[in-house]
């Protein structure tokens, strides 16, 4: 048997009497935890979900939305997670496009929703709210545990992801319980967790980083879980006195890094902090160092393929890459032929291996696109340096091309991010009439700091060949972020698209 929860379970249930998830008001040990997942696969069978059904969720984090999702692995659902940001408009494509038999939704949403849900043929909407409420949560309760765990094989479909879309329509990553089930043992066994770890939970269940990474790792270790609704700074410092590890994207470590009490006593008992998901600036990397003595490992994944390079546990962690790729996972730098580029060269990454989801849903010209050679072209610019570490430059559709030359946005952003007082930059494409494209620069200020735009411009230009340097140079409150923090460099493109063409 393949199935995910399978392997879940085994080592849940290796000390069944262990604590395994907390909350701020109850804890779980590994049998009680199976015995919950099994109520609400009872409750979910009771509604007609079998194997193969899709099932679409949009709640808010809790541990009833951990054993919502553990009980559709259990019965060899699909299951849809949905960012809680998503306004109705927005679910009623992805319910259309995932076509699932019940949609859970928080019971503040589910009136909001009820139309679009009947519209798109969902049989059963059903509600579960952050507190154990909601009429999903009530069916738990009273329905007999389904102990049955779905002999699925690896390459049946775990869950189906959607991208963000923020340059066409999203798109539904296909995940197989292998997918999942061979990165997560990779994970466990190169960042060494074992039973005795306490992770730090404060990412979101919608999105790989807190789903798949974050739990997949601590279930299968048999590690505690110290579940955090969300990621507040003094509360995860408090948190981070019982915990070895403690996984998040880079705002996490910046706000830490804010609270006068994050010193080398109050971590003393963390041995690994890991961020992903949006790029860690060596600023920050370097200044969480000194502060707390501990040097953030940062990784390297994506929707499509799970993690697929990691600076190492023992090792070096190099400020500014994502390490070696992860065993068992083939990693090559490409030009836009498919071609290998010379050893050290910026190219496409493009990867294979068993964590490479099998395509995208209901989409097989698409699918057929991103492949090459039986590798997945993930849109991210790169290059592996000579010892094996790879290191990221930007995604190909950021990358921009003025007056026929190529310009990498990362490397103007390291030296913009290094300017006293700049807090952090984002370079981008603006339409030029000479040059086709011209690059301009959004830059956030450290608190206090009085830098405008023509010290950075002029700060850059012994730095820069003319061809890079920012045409324009805006200096914000704040830049346009995701719910992964990762900015949103097409807000700012559409946002200053017309800057050459009118009056500014």
């Amino acid at each position: 048997m393949s199935n995910l929860y399978a392997a879940l379970r085994a080592s849940m249930l290796l000390r069944p009497d262990a604590v395994l998830l907390e909350t701020a008001e109850r804890t779980w040990t590994g049998a009680q935890l199976d015995t919950w997942v099994a109520r609400y696969a009872g409750a979910l069978t009771g509604l007609g979900l079998t194997e193969g059904d899709r099932i679409a969720v949009q709640v808010e984090k809790s541990a009833d939305n951990v054993a919502l999702y553990l009980a559709a692995l259990r019965l060899g659902a699909s299951y849809v997670p949905l960012n809680t940001a998503y306004q109705p408009r927005e679910i009623e494509f992805f319910l259309n496009d995932s076509t699932p038999k019940i949609f859970v939704a928080g019971p503040e949403r589910a009136d909001s929703m009820r139309q679009n849900a009947s519209a798109a043929g969902v049989e059963h909407i059903v509600t579960l709210g952050a507190r154990s409420d909601g009429s999903l949560a009530a069916l738990a309760d009273g329905a007999a545990p389904n102990a049955a765990v779905s002999a699925r094989g690896g390459d049946d479909l775990a869950v189906i992801c959607y991208t963000s879309g923020t340059t066409g329509r999203s798109k539904g990553a296909m995940i197989s319980h292998e997918n999942l089930l061979s990165n997560a043992r990779t994970l466990v066994a190169e960042w060494g967790f074992s039973s005795n770890d306490v992770l730090l939970h404060a990412l979101p269940l919608y999105h790989i980083h807190g789903l798949f990474v974050a739990l997949h790792c601590a279930l299968l270790s048999g590690a505690r879980i110290l579940l955090h609704p969300k990621f507040d700074a003094s509360a995860a410092l408090t948190a981070l006195a019982r915990a070895s590890v403690m996984m998040g994207v880079p705002t996490f470590y910046t706000r830490l890094l804010a609270e006068p009490s994050l010193n080398r006593n109050a971590v003393r008992n963390v041995r690994l902090f890991v961020s992903g998901s949006a790029p860690l600036l060596t600023e920050t990397f370097e200044r969480f160092e000194a502060q707390t003595g501990h040097r953030i490992l940062e990784r390297y994944g994506m929707t499509e393929t799970g993690m697929i390079a990691s600076n190492p546990l023992r090792g070096e962690r190099r400020a500014g890459t994502v390490g070696p790729p992860l065993p068992g996972v083939h990693v090559r730098i490409a030009d836009d032929t498919g071609a290998l580029v010379t050893a050290g060269d910026i190219g496409t990454v493009e990867v294979k291996g068993p964590n490479v989801f099998g395509g995208y849903w209901r989409m097989p010209e698409k699918t057929a696109l991103e492949f090459r050679d039986g590798y997945f072209v993930t849109g991210d610019l790169g290059l592996i340096e000579s010892d094996g570490y790879l290191r990221l430059v930007g995604r190909a559709k950021d990358m921009i091309i003025s007056g026929g030359l190529n310009v990498y946005p990362k490397e103007i952003e390291t030296l913009i991010d290094a300017l006293a007082g700049v807090a952090e930059s984002a370079v981008f494409a603006i339409p030029h009439p000479d040059f086709g494209e011209a690059v301009a620069a959004a830059v956030t200020l450290e608190p206090g700091a009085t830098v405008d735009a023509s010290a950075i411009v002029a700060a850059l230009r012994p730095q820069l060949a003319s061809f890079k340097m920012p045409k324009r140079v805006y200096v914000l409150d704040e830049l346009p972020r995701n719910a992964m923090s990762k900015v949103q460099k097409n807000i700012l493109r559409q946002r200053y698209a017309t800057a050459f063409t009118e009056n500014e």
